[in-house]
């Protein structure tokens, strides 16, 4: 089953590529025949009996510039390239204004881009599912995207659609970025079914102290991102295969991590994360990986590097709104669901118990049905062995609850409506955006 990427905006046609790259280097470096055969059926076709790779992939942008590049950089490596007709765009952008991107140039030109990705479809023996990829900053990722992602839903009712999310640095790239995200996160909640998102300041701080990078580019961000996408992505065994690599990958993430429309926001983190230069020096054994991915997800840290280890599991109690009170001032981060990926040597001799302990989960969801282990004993990127956690938990509720209040404070003194109800987008959109977003974060706050 194949995965059809859509790719939207500066961002999103950036991270995408850089995902391509790592997916087709990982698959075609593989000596595991079933594994490159079941990762290349899964994102790439052949075009011709040279056996060349075009990806399973639409990019939109409304500026050529990015998606140029992307397709001449592609093209370049040797190893794959894009479709020459699986792109659109046009000459003007939407001015990282979300209300031109979502009700100007999305509708405006609707037919065409629903055109580019059925016709990508088609080319699949079978669908496994849409993955958009996209930034909630500027205007064309997060406007159109929200508007392409609601045509999406619209023609493929019973499809999975995974929208990946890339989410700006705190400090601000684009000053109307938080009402961009408010917009885009109110709307793709109501359409997907389940959303994946990296932060740009977490990452950066991985760029910076775990791969000692010393001039961060965007490159770079994306580059780490891209592999941390790959490693849930690619093949793996899971319970359900029996043996083979899941031919589902998006059906099961979602099914076993999205159970409840109210809880749809996933975070990953993976371990090892070291600089190339100091591989030689690094022993990873599964014991020590899993025990500080187990301590990263509770104390909800986000890397390796400042783990909190005074966080505990509080022990599992028969009720009492007291008790629950009290461990949730310690910074205990409680999940609904999480799923874990492990690669490389010796993965079947790796106990994951740890993760699946009452304790971590929500009382409503039983820990057997809260927690997935996938398996594959081939190595990921360059590490022997790597784990990767994709967890929906209370990891995102205090950025999301940041996002709110900032885009709030702005709207209660009315800076920058009018650029956005000139476009068709009334006050009464904004205030129904942070109701369903202010439930999504009550929502995630009770999961304690």
């Amino acid at each position: 089953m194949s995965v059809v990427t859509v790719q939207l905006g500066q961002c999103g046609n950036q991270v995408g590529r850089e995902l391509f790259d790592v997916i087709c280097a990982d698959g075609r470096e593989k000596k595991k025949a079933e594994y490159s055969r079941c990762s290349t059926d899964r994102f790439f076709r052949e075009v011709d009996t040279a056996g060349d790779l075009s990806a399973r992939a639409v990019l939109i942008d409304m500026e050529a510039k990015v998606i140029n590049h992307s397709m001449s950089k592609a093209a370049k490596s040797g190893r794959w390239r894009y479709g020459e007709k699986s792109h659109f765009c046009q000459k003007q952008g939407s001015g990282n204004n979300w209300a031109n991107g979502y009700c100007v140039h999305g509708p405006r030109h609707r037919e065409a881009m629903e055109d580019l990705v059925r016709r990508e479809v088609e080319r699949c023996d079978k669908l496994a599912g849409i993955m958009t990829m996209m930034s909630v900053a500027g205007g064309t990722g997060s406007g159109v995207g929200a508007y392409v992602t609601q045509c999406l839903r619209d023609v493929y009712p019973t499809s999975f659609i995974l929208n990946h999310l890339t989410w700006p640095y705190d400090t601000g790239e684009v000053i109307v970025q938080n009402y961009n995200a408010v917009l885009t996160l109110s709307h793709l909640y109501q359409l997907s079914d389940a959303i994946l998102v990296h932060e740009n300041d977490t990452v950066h701080r991985i760029c910076a102290q775990l791969l000692n990078i010393k001039h961060i580019s965007f490159e770079d961000v994306n580059g780490v991102i891209a592999h941390q996408l790959a490693s849930v992505v690619q093949p793996a065994l899971t319970p359900e295969s029996y043996g083979v690599y899941s031919r589902n990958p998006l059906g099961e993430l979602v099914s076993g991590l999205a159970c409840h429309p109210e809880y749809k926001l996933l975070s990953v983190c993976s371990i090892p994360q070291v600089a190339s230069s100091s591989m030689a020096y690094s022993v990873f054994s599964w014991p020590g990986l899993l025990k500080h991915l187990r301590q990263m997800l509770i104390s909800n840290t986000k890397m390796e590097e400042g783990i909190d280890w005074q966080v505990r599991a509080p022990p599992v109690r028969c009720g009492g709104a007291e008790s629950a009170q009290s461990f949730r001032t310690t910074g205990f981060n409680k999940s609904l669901a999480n799923l874990l990926i492990l690669r490389g040597k010796d993965v079947f001799s790796a106990e994951a118990d740890g993760f699946q302990e009452a304790a971590l989960y929500t009382s409503w969801l039983p820990s057997r049905e809260a927690f997935s282990l996938w398996k594959s004993p081939v190595s990921f990127n360059k590490y022997e062995k790597s784990a990767t956690l994709v967890s929906n938990s209370q990891t995102l509720q205090k950025p999301l609850d940041n996002m709110v209040r900032k885009a709030w404070n702005m709207f209660a003194s009315r800076a920058y409506i009018h650029q956005y109800t000139k476009f068709g987008i009334s006050e009464e959109d904004f205030l129904d955006s942070f109701t369903s977003l202010e439930q999504v974060i009550s929502s995630y706050s009770q999961l304690g």
